[in-house]
């Protein structure tokens, strides 16, 4: 098997970032599924069937010329700062350029416990690895900014959370895994020399634009904080939610990273918390535009050091791009909504209709995905009803009060039905890993039956075509799947 040449980046940090460790081997392991196409781009796809490949995804064996590593990181969990958290379960096994010569990481998660467990097993569960695998791949298929899946690997091997369960690993990819606990953990220890090294690393790679430049870190931080932003803007259009927005679970490169518990929203709830752990609702969906800001504050503190030598002069230097994030985030949002409308340009007004469309949608508890599918068949010249949505909406007066507005307002910039639909359908999924439909795919999968997690891969590569074959998987959930519950073990 011939992979892709190693090129050591986070590497050649060295220690005290990181630390060597190989990958404990997983016993029997099996190819459950492969992305062919991530593959392909990698350089990877000549060899994903051999045995090789699958010791190589399990952890089995290590890549040539590259000792597998840990990293430690900090991180402010449901608000709370914790000193030293790292890779507990994850590992770095390679740093290679895919075809298009950008640079990519790829990690094993699950492969056994390194220096941060904290007395864990370092071991990934079938359930949480099908959850990850499926959802890294279904954003990446929304157009939203995200960690990739490459393959999952399973094994008999038995670990225990609530109860015994088999192992899996997944291997991750993407241009960097830095997350904002990286520098917090040092900022927080008072080794602040040490910030440097990791911003110029991601800087030279990711922001060359900026490389050299007196004031690159201000430069690099002003666009992770508008990249965190717009991300959030994303996550909010789509109905996603997250679950476990921890510091050390923000990219450095505004990724979305770290599926734990997480889900899309069915019967909209703008308060929705998707993770049964989060007991406050921290992390609710209305929430989460709040908690990134909130986020990169935390990162422009503990990258004050890079800002200036002087404190003050560093936080007058930090405020400004701090404050920048609501523009950007808000900017992003109304751009996405009115995308989601059908509106080719922003007006005075959209905001109002914005809101009222939400507000229906909340006093119906209405499908959030399937409402706003449903848009694109409103008429903008017609008078009446606007039959597809009352099959969604329950609060027909208000309904009715609102689409003649909703109309009104498409006329206004003169808008043409078959035109919209075309774009509303490109901005509004038909299909989305809702839970119940993971749910499925890992039962099944846990009953050696990997066909349903093959189905969902190809789905959600198309999430806005309309797939007739597969109509069932765009329907609300049924009533006894409406309460499934995910937790961090998820």
């Amino acid at each position: 098997m011939i992979l892709p040449a190693i090129t050591p980046r986070f590497a050649a940090l060295g220690e005290p970032y990181s630390t060597a460790i190989p990958a404990r081997p997983l016993p029997a392991p099996s190819l459950l599924h492969v992305n062919a196409a991530l593959a392909d781009q990698l350089g990877l796809s000549p060899s994903i069937a051999s045995p090789e490949f699958i010791a190589l995804m399990a952890g089995n064996t290590a890549w040539p010329g590259y000792e597998s590593r840990a990293s430690v990181y900090a991180g402010h969990q449901f608000g709370q700062f914790v000193p030293q958290l790292g890779d507990g379960r994850a590992l770095l096994i390679a740093e290679i350029d895919d075809r298009n010569g950008q640079p990519q990481e790829v990690q094993l998660k699950g492969a056994g416990p390194t220096p941060y467990s904290r007395h864990a097993d370092g071991r990934a569960v079938l359930r949480s690895s099908i959850r990850e695998y499926l959802c890294s791949e279904a954003m990446h298929g929304l157009g939203i900014p995200t960690t990739r899946a490459l393959a999952l690997v399973g094994s008999p091997q038995p670990v225990r959370r609530e109860t015994v369960e088999t192992a899996a690993v997944v291997c991750r990819v993407a241009p960097s895994f830095l997350r904002f606990g990286h520098f917090e953990f040092w900022y927080y220890r008072g080794e602040t020399e040490r910030l440097k090294p990791l911003a110029d690393l991601l800087i030279d790679q990711h922001f060359p634009e900026f490389t050299g430049k007196p004031d690159r870190h201000a430069l690099w931080l002003t666009e992770v904080v508008r990249r965190t932003a717009v991300l959030m803007a994303h996550w909010q259009a789509v109905g996603f939610c997250h679950g476990v927005m921890n510091t050390d679970n923000f990219s450095a490169l505004g990724l979305t990273i770290d599926y734990g518990p997480f889900g899309f929203l069915d019967a909209f709830d703008s308060h929705h918390i998707c993770n049964h752990s989060d007991d406050s609702g921290r992390y609710a969906w209305d929430r989460q535009p709040v908690i990134g800001h909130w986020n990169a504050t935390k990162l422009l503190q503990a990258c004050l050091p890079l800002l200036a030598d002087e404190p003050k002069a560093a936080v007058e230097r930090a405020q400004p791009i701090a404050d920048s994030y609501p523009d950007a985030y808000g900017k992003a949002m109304l751009k996405q909504w009115t995308a989601k409308l059908g509106l080719r340009e922003v007006r005075d007004g959209d905001e109002t209709l914005i809101n009222g469309w939400l507000n229906l949608m909340q006093s119906s508890r209405a499908d959030f995905t399937r409402s706003w599918r449903h848009l694109s068949r409103v008429k903008a010249n017609e008078d009446g009803p606007a039959h597809g949505l009352r099959d969604e909406i329950l609060d027909l007066v208000a309904l009715d009060a609102w689409i003649p507005d909703y109309r009104s307002r498409l006329r206004a910039e003169q808008s043409e039905d078959a035109e919209r639909a075309v774009r509303m359908n490109a901005v509004n999924p038909k299909y989305v890993l809702r839970n119940h439909l993971a749910q499925r795919s890992i039962e099944r999968a846990e009953a050696g039956d990997l066909s349903e997690v093959a189905t969902l891969f190809e789905l959600l590569q198309r999430p806005f075509d309309e797939q007739p074959a597969f109509e069932a998987y765009a329907a609300e959930p049924p009533p006894e799947a409406r309460m499934i519950e995910v937790s961090c073990s998820s």
